[in-house]
């Protein structure tokens, strides 16, 4: 049985800021679990029996070497692949890069990173990284 195929998954995903006020990016590998060759805001499966913000402080530091404090909870995307089979619930969150040099752990599952303003985010965005922008956009003080 796979979550997301077989099951409804849970993945959880952020927006991780810098002290510039950019947003961690990574663009996902030939091996990633969906959606690839596209960019995100990541994050991972949560574990059974895990926090969604622990999960996200553990896929970045697994995935990224990068300490991370989540700060809120963004929204959740309804993350539909017909295409790919696939359904996942995906809360987003924000947070703050907290330590680390990002470095790509997992080349197989992502092939590129970054650090963007908001203004000059790459095209090409998963689908729930496209409900977690909207979702900033739509919180964002004016």
């Amino acid at each position: 049985m796979r979550p997301g195929h077989d099951f409804i998954g849970v993945g959880v995903g952020a927006m991780v800021f810098d002290e510039q006020g950019r947003v961690f990016l990574a663009k996902r590998g030939p091996k990633a679990r969906n959606e690839a060759g596209l960019w995100e805001f990541p994050g991972g499966m949560v574990d059974f029996g895990e926090r969604l913000a622990d999960a996200v402080v553990r896929e970045f530091q697994e995935e990224y070497g990068m300490a991370v404090e989540v700060v809120g909870l963004l929204g959740v995307s309804d993350h539909l692949l017909p295409e790919e089979g696939q359904h996942w619930v995906s809360p987003s969150f924000v947070a703050l890069h907290r330590g680390g040099v990002p470095e790509i752990k997992e080349p197989e599952k992502c092939t590129e990173i970054g650090w963007f303003r908001l203004a000059e985010l790459p095209d090409g965005l998963t689908k729930a990284s496209v409900d977690t922008l909207a979702a900033y956009k739509a919180n964002r003080p004016a």
